[in-house]
């Protein structure tokens, strides 16, 4: 995924209401940007963090900033805006670059499905394949009490959970169902469930795989030029 514009370096002064950080540029001009992450990014947002910034031209938007990337006190980078992760994977599923995604003849993004009025983020078919259901998370949450292992989530998420019972229903059904960690953290080389954080979603994960839903982990190559994924890592839990 190619940056439209190029990206503005500056440095993190704080994240606050959420959606809103101050940012202030190598020119000294402070800025708000709008944060496109709405989890609790613990040890994404430290102020001092190196961060880069994508600019828009649109006159209807009130942030004409949006927060891309940061840089942790490690040299790791980090990709903050939550939504570029299904650009990752559908730009990855396009090109072939998941060998367990390959061979279908469409992907259609959006599809509502499943007893709680959900929709996947893709749906894979083919003329001679069962029907592939993938659910995407962005992981950004390393677990400093293991060296180099990200968790998912990073708060409670009730929605997650729902994700997970939903993909189980279709693999009792007979359907492919993934749920598929996006790491956006060049410092995670595995990622497990964060059952401290959310017990619940925990719950649904042992249910999901004793159901057949897969787990897939895939980590990123990230710059301020560019983002795309580049290996697999492991799933541990």
């Amino acid at each position: 995924m190619q940056f439209n514009t190029p990206l503005i370096k500056g440095k993190l002064i704080k994240r606050y209401k959420r959606f809103l950080a101050d940012v202030e540029l190598e020119t000294g001009e402070l800025v708000t940007a709008h944060c496109p992450n709405t989890g609790a990014m613990t040890g994404c947002a430290e102020p001092g963090f190196e961060v880069w910034l994508s600019t828009s031209n649109n006159p209807k938007r009130k942030l004409a900033f949006t927060w891309e990337l940061a840089i942790d006190q490690s040299g790791q980078w980090i990709g903050i805006n939550t939504q570029n992760a299904n650009k990752l994977v559908f730009e990855a599923i396009q090109s072939d670059k998941i060998s367990e995604l390959t061979g279908y003849d469409s992907c259609t993004s959006e599809v509502k499905y499943g007893e709680e009025n959900s929709r996947i983020d893709f749906l894979l078919t083919g003329s001679e394949r069962q029907n592939c259901f993938i659910e995407v998370k962005s992981v950004t949450l390393l677990d400093n009490a293991k060296l180099k292992s990200g968790i998912f989530p990073d708060a409670k998420t009730t929605r997650g959970a729902k994700h997970l019972r939903e993909l189980a229903k279709i693999a009792k059904n007979g359907d492919r169902a993934i749920i598929f960690f996006c790491v956006q953290h060049t410092g995670i080389d595995t990622v497990s469930v964060a059952e401290k954080i959310d017990p619940v979603y925990a719950e649904e994960m042992q249910h999901a795989i004793a159901a057949g839903v897969e787990v897939m982990a895939y980590g990123c190559k990230i710059s301020q030029e560019k983002l795309y994924i580049n290996q697999r890592l492991k799933f541990i839990f």
